[in-house]
């Protein structure tokens, strides 16, 4: 029961509203369900969360699907799994599945699902199995010879599951948004002798819709986020090649002050005033600002090692985590890709965190 009980923090909105209104302790912007806010993937996540700009692949439905309309494969399509806080509970865990057909060479459209399956507290003591669920359908096409654009729309279910301390009912809630994603890449050298280096730039505005409404258990905004990052791609001769990349990410969410949830006011005023709304200015709205980078490394485009870092103010509640990770293409169409989370403190809710990924391609017909 005591891991129960430590998990609210992470799963209730009410708990994650009080803290917020606290005076002098953190101020947190936070929006409900946490499953849109989290990585799904194992080449991702093995690269410090970083892959806005990364090279395209199965998995570029959640966190850049412009990115697929420069896909090389004409169909890609990937499964993947990890438990959720693996130190604290035993069953919690999250799926994720994704595909793309490309249209042309200038095309392509995916869909998603990311399911969260998890228990709630109830107020008499006992449990209830609940999940979130997010389902996602996007169209990315080339605007130009290096730059795309991709729009998606999500619709979204969250089963909080759990008796309110309020007066009613809580609601299962439920609501929509959408995603709008740009990618830049350049080659810059190629050609005799196998060498070639790129540079990308991606960036992604997600989870833009309206409140989810859980009845009495309140109006929460979705964790709308802005990410920002670029890439480099470099290899002499075809037989090792090195990726880099790295992000910068941001809640579009207000900032709680003191006496406040946070919760208050409209979706888009909200998401503007996001960006200078912390009650300590610029210092303080720079400490939301969240941090990636990773590195990758593959030899004969076969087999891969990953590092990278995630990390964040602790005044925010910022996680700081070091991630590892490996991949290995098998018969030229099939990956198999696994990523591991070691935080930099013992006691991080993070730890233990290992995720799978497996995923296969169609290259299409030539000519």
């Amino acid at each position: 029961m005591m891991k129960k009980l430590l998990l609210l923090s992470f799963f209730v909105p009410v708990c994650t509203e009080s803290i917020a209104q606290i005076p002098g302790v953190l101020r947190i912007p936070y929006g409900q369900p946490d499953i849109l806010s989290v990585v799904p993937d194992a080449r991702t996540g093995a690269m410090g969360y970083a892959g806005v700009a990364l090279s395209p692949d199965a998995n570029a439905t959640y966190i850049n699907p412009a990115k697929l309309a420069n896909a090389e494969k004409d169909f890609g399509a990937s499964a993947s799994f990890f438990r959720w806080l693996p130190e604290l509970v035993d069953d919690y865990w999250v799926g994720y599945a994704s595909a793309y057909k490309k249209l042309g060479g200038k095309q392509a459209v995916s869909a998603s699902v990311q399911y969260f399956d998890y228990e709630t507290w109830l107020m008499n003591g006992d449990t209830k199995q609940t999940s979130d669920i997010a389902v996602s359908a996007s169209y990315s096409r080339q605007l130009g010879k290096n730059f795309s654009m991709g729009a998606t729309l999500k619709y979204i279910s969250s089963d909080l599951g759990y008796s309110s301390i309020r007066v009613g009912t809580i609601k299962k809630g439920q609501s929509v948004a959408a995603d709008i994603s740009a990618y830049y890449h350049k080659q810059v050298t190629g050609g005799q002798g196998g060498e070639d280096f790129n540079w990308s730039l991606g960036a992604i505005a997600s989870n833009l819709g309206n409140k989810i409404d859980f009845g009495s258990g309140g109006k929460y905004f979705l964790p709308a986020k802005l990410r920002i990052g670029g890439g480099l791609s470099y290899t002499v001769t075809g037989k090792h090649r090195i990726n880099l990349v790295a992000d910068l990410s941001k809640l579009m969410v207000p900032t709680p002050a003191a006496g406040q949830s946070g919760q208050d006011g409209a979706v888009l005023a909200s998401a503007l005033r996001s960006f200078s709304d912390a009650p300590g200015g610029f210092k303080e709205e720079f400490q939301e600002i969240m941090f990636s980078v990773g590195a990758e490394y593959w030899y004969k485009n076969v087999v891969a090692l990953r590092s990278g870092y995630y990390g964040g103010s602790q005044k925010k509640a910022g996680q700081q985590v070091i991630t590892v990770g490996a991949g290995a293409r098998i018969f030229q169409n099939f990956n198999a890709d696994l990523a591991y989370i070691i935080p930099v403190k013992e006691s991080s809710r993070l730890a233990e965190t290992f995720r799978t990924t497996v995923s296969f391609y169609i290259p299409g017909k030539k000519g």
